[in-house]
């Protein structure tokens, strides 16, 4: 689904990732763990090419992806962004929200002015149910609280119907218990519509929860690669040379 070869990017003289090989499977939930400053974020954001990778080769869903306007259309509209501060518009109905998740499907014309046909709108409620708020639809997005509002991104998100999500933190400005529903969302739609999740976390405890696999990040270098149950404290010490996942985790029990 997913291949990353000799990923590397700098900005300037400093190198944020340094040589990334990865592979991530058809339907698989990954866990990007590390902390800030490690280069979680412009993995993801190399993936979906809002970064421009340094060197290196990423091919998702079979293709190479590339800088060129049509490769850019075709990979943004299999891979869906979920972002850390939740990225909704807070003044439009958190159905007009989701159905923006649409808009990279539809023809032009109909997207410039915002007109969405019945079919989409089916969708955009189908995809609130999942996430159980087809209740609030009607409600200006600002009036819902931020768990509410990680929920509105991810059934815009589902709505698109991508065939990768890319998380960014999407827990790191929510309580524990709202964390793991947010979570649980996102591990029903890798396991019951075969999307492959890649998620940024910093959380230690969540990572083992969740995950089906970690990759490990430090320092713009994947330091490892494999089970959740692998994460003996040798290896969170590479992942946290710094000891910052005794932080995190406690925040996070």
């Amino acid at each position: 689904m997913i291949k990353i070869q000799g990923l590397t990017k700098r900005y300037g003289s400093f190198t944020a990732l340094s040589d990334i090989n990865l592979s991530v499977a058809q339907g698989e939930f990954l866990v990007v763990l590390g902390p800030s400053g490690a280069g979680k974020s412009t993995l993801l954001r190399c993936i979906n090419r809002l970064a421009e990778p340094t060197s290196g080769e990423i091919t998702v869903c079979g293709q190479i992806s590339s800088s060129d306007s049509s490769s850019l259309r075709k990979l943004r509209c299999n891979v869906a962004m979920i972002f850390q501060h939740y990225n909704v518009v807070p003044r439009l109905t958190v159905l007009k929200n989701v159905l923006t998740g649409r808009l990279g499907s539809m023809p032009s014309i109909l997207s410039w002015f915002q007109i969405f046909p019945k079919a989409d709108i089916d969708i955009a409620r189908q995809c609130l149910r999942r996430v159980e708020l087809v209740d609030k639809a009607k409600l200006r997005t600002d009036t819902l609280s931020g768990g509410q509002k990680q929920r509105v991104g991810i059934a815009r998100a589902l709505a698109q119907n991508p065939k990768v999500i890319l998380a960014d933190e999407p827990v790191a400005s929510l309580d524990p218990k709202t964390s793991r529903t947010v979570l649980n969302y996102l591990k029903q739609a890798s396991d019951e519509l075969g999307i492959t999740v890649i998620c940024n976390l910093h959380q230690v405890d969540y990572a083992k929860e969740f995950a089906q696999r970690i990759v490990g990040v430090s320092a713009g270098r994947i330091v490892y690669d494999g089970p959740p149950e692998g994460l003996t404290e040798d290896i969170l010490q590479l992942i946290y040379p710094d000891g910052e996942s005794e932080e995190e985790q406690s925040f996070a029990a």
